[in-house]
């Protein structure tokens, strides 16, 4: 089979797509036979090994997972003996970032791991990016305890995260207020933000609004520049560890405090979040935005244009293009 591979840390030139040996299912595994995947910043970081620090989960010299991809959608080419979730032919979409693979044109899953059987009517193109934004974002969002009225400021609303956080957030009834360029105003407010700020021309720290959660969905703000944007018993939360390793100790700072506090979540995902995900697209509550598609040929050039950050939501990669 096809895969794409990187048997290197480094830029996206160490990626090659090369013929490997299919893998084989064992028996509570299903052989899934890849249409679609991504390239998200999880594949960029686990490439470059990058924060420096992954090495010591990833390997120190080298990379021992050489196939990335972690969100996939596809159709089930063979089951384990001891299946019984899953049949030969299901259309089915998950996220695994532990053995990833899913860069390639079969991968394996456990049944019970984060995979679910794909809405009716919807394509791999659209399911495949439908959970590794999506499951960072809802980790936020519930570890905040979003519900219906929260004011909810995102910051970063055009990312893969960011995207699907808007959705996510107005499907449980928050009024979202997102920070984007402005090219992509009327994007954000299809997603169903009820206020959006054009960075590039307002300093949304300066908004005289307060929120219950302002959510920086890129990394790329701080807690103390959104501090006077929340209400007293408001929460800052982020994606990112920050530009110092800041944020989990500022967690542990302001745990306690009766006032403004600081969350970072571990993000997990499990069958039950991809069934719920899933069950948003089903309704329309949530639609991963795709930027850009490439065919696995041509992936190092996805690789390039991911690391851009510029990409507007997801880019996916077409793996295999018929049943």
């Amino acid at each position: 089979m096809k895969a794409a591979v990187a048997a290197r840390y480094g830029p996206p030139e160490v990626v090659r797509v090369v013929d490997v040996p299919r893998p084989n299912p064992g028996p509570d595994q299903l052989l899934v036979r890849v249409h679609a995947t991504t390239v998200n910043r999880t594949d960029c970081g686990f490439r470059a090994a990058h924060p420096w620090f992954i090495r010591a989960f990833t390997g120190l010299r080298r990379p021992k997972l050489t196939t990335l991809g972690n969100e996939f959608a596809g159709v089930v080419e063979a089951v384990g003996s001891d299946v019984d979730a899953f049949r030969v032919g299901d259309r089915v979409f998950g996220y695994d970032d532990t053995r990833f693979g899913a860069h390639a044109e079969y991968l394996v899953i456990d049944q019970r791991a984060a995979v679910a059987t794909m809405p009716q009517g919807c394509g791999f193109d659209v399911m495949a990016p439908a959970t590794e934004g999506s499951h960072y974002a809802l980790a936020n969002i519930r570890a905040a305890r979003v519900d219906a009225g929260s004011a909810v400021l995102v910051y970063g609303a055009t990312g893969a995260i960011g995207s699907a956080a808007v959705q996510l957030l107005a499907s449980v009834g928050a009024r979202v207020t997102a920070v984007c360029d402005g090219d992509h105003l009327e994007l954000v407010r299809g997603l169903g933000a009820e206020r959006v700020i054009d960075r590039t021309t307002t300093d949304f720290t300066t908004d005289t609004e307060r929120y219950d959660v302002v959510f920086d969905a890129v990394g790329k703000c701080s807690f103390r520049q959104c501090r006077p944007l929340l209400r007293p018993r408001g929460i800052w939360t982020s994606t990112d560890l920050g530009p110092l390793s800041q944020n989990p100790l500022l967690v542990v700072l302001t745990r306690f405090s009766k006032g403004r506090r600081v969350l970072f979540p571990l993000p997990a995902i499990d069958q039950e979040m991809v069934e719920y995900l899933g069950g948003l697209v089903e309704s329309g509550e949530f639609t991963p935005v795709v930027d850009r598609t490439y065919p696995l040929e041509e992936i190092v050039e996805a690789y390039r244009y991911v690391e851009t950050q510029r990409k507007i939501g997801n880019v996916v990669i077409s793996v295999c293009t018929h049943d």
